[in-house]
């Protein structure tokens, strides 16, 4: 079974939110850093990797993430800052 993560894309602190998932993290991070894929990210500059999460397959990514879809925005600024409080682009841990 293939990986998956969840992730979340953002303009900036406290801007903008994007939450996908993808079996090639680093890939679709790529991707919406320049802006290589039409629709809301690109819209929106979502263009920074501020939180990722990895699961053992896509199908349990897919679900945690129309579970946090349905999250307040206060619920997913919280998640990111546990982890990532200055809120910097995680793109280059990626390798």
């Amino acid at each position: 079974m293939k990986p998956g993560y969840i992730y979340i894309m953002a303009s900036r602190r406290n801007g903008t939110l994007y939450i996908g998932v993808t079996s090639d993290l680093l890939a679709r991070a790529h991707q919406h850093r320049n802006k290589l894929i039409e629709g809301f990210t690109k819209e929106y500059s979502c263009t920074l990797l501020v939180w990722f999460e990895g699961h053992g397959d896509i199908e349990a990514a897919r679900a945690r993430e129309r579970q946090m879809k349905k999250w307040k925005r206060a619920w997913k600024i919280e998640l990111i800052e546990r982890e990532n409080p200055q809120w910097k682009d995680l793109y280059d841990t990626l390798f």
